[in-house]
């Protein structure tokens, strides 16, 4: 006969060997690391970004805007299940449930990080969105012994991560940029140079006397970095 798959062994067998949650923050969380029972059968990851119509007069379709980038969401089911011992699987769960909870350190629920495999071949690092838990199989005197656990985690990052991560800007290269409504010269420049000050040379390379009046719609000359000092 086998060890029994209850998380208790789970743990005692090792956390390379199987799907667990990690929590990233706060450190002192307790406990850090949750395991699963059964590696998920699969697993989702989902994302999703937004464009916006810029409407403009006599075109026979909108130029489209980027907007911003939406975080990516992991969603996988996990199974906990105490039916060789017969005992209460509501133990289990009831940690996993815990991390949905406003922690008092970080006024929010805790960061967490979802880890499979010997070398940590798939990480997620997120908060928990939702977590939907069915009971399926119990004890004669109604308590349950085996439940599935449905996650879906949005993705969690930093601003200083991103900018790390994503090197967009091109100050080098001449472009051209759409206004939106809301749009400032700074913003603009900041978005394209990665710093708000040289946006008089946009105002300047487009002729625009007053800064304050931009039209959703116009089509901005944004010179090339160089030429702006």
């Amino acid at each position: 006969m086998g060890i029994p798959t209850t998380p208790a062994n789970a743990a005692k067998q090792g956390f390379d060997k199987r799907a667990h949650i990690e929590v990233v923050k706060p450190a002192n969380y307790e406990p850090k690391q949750i395991p699963f029972v059964f590696n998920p059968t699969d697993y989702q990851i989902n994302k999703q970004n937004t464009f916006q119509e810029v409407p403009i007069p006599g075109l026979n379709a909108p130029p489209i805007q980027f907007v911003r980038g939406g975080s990516e969401k992991l969603t996988f089911d996990a199974m906990l299940d105490t039916s060789d011992d017969m005992s209460d699987v509501r133990k289990w769960v009831k940690p996993l449930r815990g991390l949905m909870a406003i922690n008092p350190e970080v006024h929010a629920p805790p960061v967490v990080k979802f880890v499979w495999g010997t070398e940590k071949e798939f990480d997620f690092v997120g908060v928990i969105e939702s977590l939907n838990i069915t009971y399926t199989l119990f004890a004669e005197s109604g308590y349950p012994v085996r439940a599935k656990c449905s996650f879906a985690l949005k993705q969690y990052t930093t601003v200083e991560e991103q900018r790390t991560q994503t090197q967009k800007h091109s100050p080098d290269v001449e472009k051209t940029y759409v206004v939106v409504r809301g749009d400032t010269l700074s913003g603009i420049a900041a978005r394209a140079y990665g710093d708000p000050a040289p946006w008089r040379n946009i105002a300047r390379a487009n002729g625009i006397a007053d800064p304050r009046t931009l039209e959703p719609g116009r089509v901005l000359t944004i010179p090339r970095l160089e030429e702006t000092t």
